[in-house]
């Protein structure tokens, strides 16, 4: 959890960059595809293109977490990409290679040759042309132009909801073609995402590598969402911005990637798996010190030097804006915090200006282990039934500090108390408490014999599922044990 802000969604900011182009150069209209010789519509030229990446470059730092902090990790990437795009169509594009220090399995570009891929992502990759096949992919979407595409199209519903909205004297409709266009510009087509598979695996096999390492992470991929969702007893967490919210890696794109890659060339390729692995070793796997650590049931914040546990049987989760918790039965904890706008009571704060839209009852003062708090409840009706809401405040001076409980009606009385343990778990700690809170560091082991995926596991962190998670990281199938002399990741302090 970082400083509170909206969630990141890279090409939403891209958009009103590009409107502003719009509105200086009308449109720009037909333009030759150079990678594919098709004619595309854009509305921002290339030079246009390479305007808006350099200025949205910094904003995609900020939100996540900055560049990772090894100079060796940057340079092998960027060394890795200029060898694709040497093999692109524009291999005269300054392309801008960046590691995010992010957790997230995610990577992106932005119009212009910027091109980001997250440590997370790089963690669950197996390989060198694992990494190659995404950072292709990526480079794909930029060679084709589909940046601009997508900024042509958004663009253009939002001008016809302007246009309808002022004919009709009702601002409400160009506001939600305003909310279309942005919805639209969330995401690729299918027919985009395809292409980019496509120019990908072009790039891949030019430079020497295996193709069908593409397919094998995008397999690896779908295990790992799978699984993330098996833990979070959910099917999908709408506020975790991921690779799979933005590139929609589903089955049929593991199986079409894999024909196609057969139809690439005589096969066989670098992999180049051990030297790959080897980078990794000392990694920070998960959280960074500036996002707080999940342990357990127990979230720790050694920078802002704050912690507190949720009850037994809820999966913590630390995510870009916040931390949120979730119960089998459906139940769920947002943890989040905001800077505070005045010395105003907690009570007040709660009432009038978080919970203002919410009909709260019981409104209560409370200290939290010297800390001025207020709390108050709700129901609400869902699709699912009645949820009662609490929520709490809490004044940690440089910053209000909140959490949401929200309890399926029928469970609420009996998760109370374990609920009221978790509101007053929260405190301050120490300088020297902080100092104690490593992160985590991805290792490589030279797999003994007698070595199993139940022993290796042991090794991974303090959490459920963790011989599923060992063998997720290590593309593993379920069945499956490392065999003898080869190396495995798995996740240390």
């Amino acid at each position: 959890m970082k400083t509170p802000s909206r969630l990141p969604r890279p090409f939403a900011v891209v958009l009103l960059a590009g409107a502003i182009a719009f509105g200086a150069t009308g449109l720009t209209g037909c333009s030759t595809n150079p990678a594919t010789g098709q004619q595309v519509f854009t509305l921002m030229s290339p030079e246009e293109e390479r305007k808006v990446g350099a200025a949205e470059h910094p904003k995609i730092l900020a939100e996540f977490g900055g560049a990772y902090d090894d100079q060796a990790i940057q340079a092998y990437v960027s060394q890795l990409g200029a060898g694709l795009v040497a093999n692109s169509e524009q291999a005269g594009l300054p392309f801008r290679f960046t590691v995010l220090d992010s957790p997230m399995v995610n990577a992106f570009a932005l119009p212009g040759g910027y091109v980001y891929v997250t440590r997370g992502l790089m963690a669950l990759a197996e390989s060198e042309a694992e990494l190659a096949g995404v950072i292709g992919h990526e480079i794909g979407h930029v060679t084709a132009r589909h940046g601009a595409q997508q900024q042509g199209r958004a663009v253009g519903v939002e001008l016809i909801a302007g246009l309808l909205g002022v004919l009709s004297g009702n601002s409400g409709v160009a506001q939600a073609g305003s909310a279309i266009g942005g919805l639209y510009l969330r995401s690729y087509s299918r027919e985009q995402e395809f292409e980019a598979d496509s120019l990908g695996l072009r790039y891949l096999t030019r430079d020497g590598y295996d193709p069908g390492a593409m397919a094998s992470f995008l397999s690896k991929l779908r295990d790992k969402s799978k699984l993330d969702a098996e833990i979070l007893g959910s099917a999908a967490d709408p506020d975790e911005f991921s690779l799979l919210s933005t590139h929609p890696r589903t089955i049929d794109r593991v199986k079409e990637a894999a024909a196609a890659a057969t139809g690439t060339g005589p096969g066989g390729g670098r992999v180049e798996r051990e030297g790959y692995l080897r980078r990794l070793d000392g990694m920070i796997y998960g959280d960074s010190p500036e996002q707080g650590y999940v342990r357990g049931r127990r979230f720790v914040h050694p920078t802002l030097r704050f912690e507190f546990a949720v009850p037994p049987g809820y999966v913590l989760v630390n995510g870009t804006s916040a931390v949120k918790a979730r119960a089998p039965d459906g139940s769920v904890i947002i943890f989040d915090s905001a800077k505070p706008e005045s010395r105003a009571a907690m009570r007040a704060y709660v009432q009038r200006r978080w919970g203002a839209r919410l009909a709260l009852a019981d409104l209560t003062d409370i200290e939290v282990n010297g800390m001025p708090g207020a709390t108050g409840v709700t129901r609400i009706r869902t699709d699912s039934g009645p949820v009662d809401l609490r929520l709490v405040a809490i004044d940690g001076g440089a910053a209000i500090y909140r959490f949401v409980f929200a309890t399926p009606s029928d469970s609420t009385a009996r998760q109370t108390e374990a609920l009221q343990r978790t509101t007053f778990s929260f405190r301050r700690i120490s300088e020297a408490e902080a100092a104690r809170e490593h992160p985590l560091r991805l290792r490589i082991h030279t797999v003994r014999p007698g070595d199993t995926v139940a022993r290796l596991a042991r090794w991974m962190p303090e959490g459920p599922q963790a011989e599923a998670r060992f063998r997720v990281l290590n593309g593993l199938a379920p069945d499956e044990e490392p065999a003898p002399g080869s190396l495995v990741k798995y996740a240390s302090y």
